[in-house]
């Protein structure tokens, strides 16, 4: 893991890294940045097309549900780029987002919980 990463995990059986980039706040959500290297496929080998699915609960105990997002491969191909957000917005008295990503592979489900550091003042 960088040392400009929220969060890392390696996914996927190994064979990838999950890293958070950025955890944004808007009014009525929040999204994460995140990169996935090497690359996802695209579906067209014998590991078949990958899709993921967030929740999250923070140390206070609200829940928050994944409310869509997007990914693709970067510009130059090292890595897979995305985002995702999650709803409601989390509250400023919050300082701890437990994130469960789980990415879907066919009928496997591969879950991945981190702990993002939210507001420290």
């Amino acid at each position: 893991m960088d040392d400009s990463a929220l969060a890392a995990a390696r996914i996927l059986d190994g064979r990838h890294e999950l890293t958070i980039r950025t955890l944004a706040h808007a009014p009525d959500s929040f999204s994460i940045t995140y990169t996935v290297s090497p690359p996802l496929t695209d579906g067209t080998d014998a590991e078949g097309r990958v899709f993921l699915i967030m929740d999250a609960e923070d140390d206070l105990g609200n829940a928050y549900v994944d409310w869509g997002g997007a990914f693709g491969p970067a510009p130059d191909g090292s890595r897979t780029e995305g985002t995702i957000t999650g709803q409601p917005a989390v509250p400023e008295q919050a300082r701890a987002l437990r994130v469960r990503i789980t990415f879907l592979r066919g009928l496997a489900e591969y879950p991945y919980d981190l702990v993002l550091r939210l507001r420290t003042s």
